[in-house]
């Protein structure tokens, strides 16, 4: 599905960080690096997506956070998903932001399934 994300760049003490973020965002909401590209998206409260479904029960009522999920599923399935931080240290600039349009997918329901 295509989004309308920003592409916000971010001077940090590791250097330049450019990361794709979601405008007006809930939190329950991400974008998932999928080999330190932009690739998936999720709702946890979009209950009429079948996978959005399968993270609220994973994350929430397993409370777990979304990194825990993500490092389960990266175990599992022999991936690399994640969502990026902007600085480990908390301390970073915006230097600029650029809207652009993006084609994010639902994550795949075989990957969520080792839990239900």
């Amino acid at each position: 599905m295509a989004m309308e994300l920003l592409e916000n760049t971010y001077r940090t003490f590791s250097g330049i960080k450019k990361v794709m973020e979601i405008p007006k965002k809930k939190p329950t909401q991400w974008i998932i690096y999928q080999d330190n590209q932009p690739k998936f998206y999720v709702d946890l409260y979009d209950l009429s997506v079948e996978s959005n479904s399968m993270m609220n029960s994973l994350v929430l009522c397993a409370k777990k956070s979304i990194r825990e999920v993500l490092e389960i599923i990266n175990t599992r399935n022999n991936i690399n998903l994640s969502i990026p931080k902007i600085s480990k240290l908390g301390i970073s600039q915006k230097l600029k932001s650029v809207p652009k349009t993006i084609d994010l997918e639902h994550l795949p329901e075989e990957w969520l399934a080792y839990s239900l």
